[in-house]
């Protein structure tokens, strides 16, 4: 009995060690990319920007991603469902007058790509027909 127990808490901490590990590799590419836009936007625009302001700009963009996807999980939850809708995103920018506008006309957008046929096919309940049918899956913790 106590082998399995042990076995069990050795595959939670492997299981748990490799989640971090891909948190952190997500963590610093999301960095990484942030300091490239940083850089080239300072470019563009004939500035020079500091390592520390670069690095405190990542920071706080990675902080709000995080923030941002948990509301985003909670969304759904609320929902009653387990993956992301684009209407939850539309939500999430409630505040931001500007940017709501803006995701909802690239919700059209994609909409509207959307082949015909595509459209057709998927069968939603009229609630639902606002929202576009792009999804982001959550995973269970």
């Amino acid at each position: 009995m106590e082998k399995a127990t042990d076995m069990e808490m050795e595959r939670e901490e492997v299981e748990e060690e490799e989640t971090e590990s891909v948190s952190d590799v997500l963590r610093d590419r999301f960095r990484l990319s942030t300091i490239s836009i940083a850089e080239a936007e300072a470019k563009r625009n004939g500035m020079e920007i500091s390592e520390p302001i670069v690095a405190c700009i990542s920071d706080l963009a990675f902080k709000y991603a995080e923030q941002l996807a948990k509301d985003l999980e909670l969304f759904a939850q609320h929902a009653s469902r387990k993956i992301v809708k684009m209407e939850d995103v539309i939500l999430s920018a409630h505040r931001n007058e500007h940017l709501a506008t803006s995701l909802r006309s690239l919700c059209d957008d994609l909409k509207a790509k959307e082949p015909q046929s595509e459209r057709k096919r998927k069968k939603t309940p009229r609630k639902e027909n606002k929202a576009t049918t792009s999804v982001v899956h959550i995973l269970d913790n």
